[in-house]
């Protein structure tokens, strides 16, 4: 078959997505001298892309899968079938003033522009978000009703609403206001990089995470499909494991069934007897947050508790009902 072209994100979600890949088995090499490195899996080919390109490129076919965050699959409007949230990269695109600007929200931003017969000057990279955002909100409704604001670029602009512009931004967007736009909409982790440059977060116009991305056609090709739901397997093994833990407890025949009672299990927990008459060892997967509520009845029914933190908990039935039914 033709191999899978996988698009790998550059930048922010490069090295968590490369820890991820490792930890899935796959031995990737050569990412530092190139563009396409090799990966271990010959059905695999992959390319570093930056992640606003991944999802358009993906959609029409040029790659058949990819990872991309959320906000750039909503700003490029592209048509991908989501088929993994990753649980990495996670970021907030909010919307932030100069700190000594008395607002609290967009509504009174519009409303003081509009008090002040000025333009309101907004500059993002996230052109079309933006733009939706921003007639959503009810005081632009009641101004401007469903007129579109003037959104400019280099080459070309659109839009009937001049009272209210959107200006590209080519990066380092929070150094622009004051003097070249009122607000900026802009992605932060931790609103720290805002802060210095004495700006205030008014809005947060939306969350976003990594994602596994497939291109439909891609998905109706039986060989391609079978090759990206292995995909789908290994890295959902790793998501998995992050949340449990794999435990080996030895137990008396006795706590045996009060034991097993008790304990939480992603099926029934595998039982077998130890060389020592009536003792048992049980060995299950449990969630992470549940050893610490576990640890009372464990000191008092079981003896010899071994913990793991698995690499990967692969969900075969899972993913093969997924696979099954898309």
């Amino acid at each position: 078959m033709n191999r899978v072209k996988f698009a790998i994100p550059k930048g922010s979600l490069e090295k968590a997505t490369f820890a991820l890949l490792e930890r899935a088995w796959y031995e990737v090499r050569g990412r530092e001298r190139t563009y396409r490195p090799t990966i271990n899996d010959p059905d695999i080919a992959l390319k570093l892309l930056r992640p606003q390109e991944i999802p358009t490129l993906v959609a029409e076919g040029l790659h058949d899968v990819g990872i991309s965050g959320t906000d750039w699959i909503r700003e490029t409007r592209a048509d991908v079938e989501t088929l993994l949230d990753l649980e990495y990269g996670h970021i907030k695109l909010v919307l932030a003033v100069p700190r000594d600007v008395p607002v609290a929200s967009l509504s009174e931003l519009i409303k003081m522009a509009i008090r002040d017969d000025r333009p309101l000057r907004i500059s993002t990279e996230y052109l079309n978000v933006s733009a939706e955002y921003i007639k959503a909100d009810a005081a632009y409704r009641e101004v401007f009703g469903a007129v579109d604001p003037v959104v400019i670029t280099p080459w070309w602009s659109k839009g009937e609403n001049p009272q209210v512009s959107i200006f590209l931004s080519f990066g380092a967007t929070e150094a622009k206001p004051p003097e070249d736009c009122d607000a900026i909409i802009d992605v932060t982790e931790t609103g720290t990089t805002l802060q210095r440059n004495n700006l205030k977060i008014i809005d947060t116009v939306l969350t976003s995470s990594a994602v596994l991305i497939a291109n439909r056609q891609s998905l109706a090709d039986v060989h391609k499909r079978a090759k990206i739901f292995d995909i789908v397997t290994l890295l959902k093994g790793v998501i998995e494991s992050s949340k449990k833990l794999h435990i080996f407890v030895n137990v008396k025949r006795e706590n045996l069934e009060e034991l097993l009672s008790r304990l939480p299990a992603l099926k029934r927990p595998t039982v077998s007897p130890l060389s020592d008459e009536g003792w048992y060892s049980i060995n299950t997967v449990i969630e992470k947050q549940q050893l610490l509520q576990l640890l009372p009845t464990l000191r008092k029914l079981a003896q010899g508790l071994v913990v793991h933190e698995p690499q990967q908990i692969l969900p075969l039935e899972e993913v093969s009902r997924d696979e099954n039914n898309e």
